[in-house]
């Protein structure tokens, strides 16, 4: 008996994309706690002076990029779940990108103005 497989076969990669994203985005939370903690008081100076290091605006990117992918992987899923008419669910899903990319183009014009 010949097994037919149908779908996209998003699964593993998801899976994986979704535990990727979710550790980058702890390990930032964490070092970017312990640095706040480490600081007192914290003030706008303190953030300034934070954010002025190259490092910590590239690991602030790569944590909104994370944040960026790890949403995309998520609402995706539930719209391929979820919405039925293709017209409407691939209207949501080009939304959502490019409210992910205004959102990442934004963090650049943060951390980089």
């Amino acid at each position: 008996m010949k097994r037919l497989v149908v779908g996209a076969h998003y699964g593993l990669r998801d899976w994986l994309a979704q535990r990727v994203t979710a550790i980058v985005m702890v390990v930032y939370i964490g070092a970017l706690l312990s640095v706040l903690l480490s600081t007192k008081p914290v003030t706008y100076g303190a953030w300034r002076d934070l954010f002025a290091q190259g490092w910590m605006r590239v690991a602030t990117l790569l944590f909104a990029a994370s944040l960026a992918w790890h949403a995309w992987v998520g609402v995706r899923d539930i719209l391929m779940d979820y919405i039925q008419p293709t017209a409407v669910r691939l209207s949501l899903q080009v939304l959502t990108l490019v409210l992910l990319a205004g959102y990442v183009g934004w963090t650049v014009q943060i951390l980089w103005r």
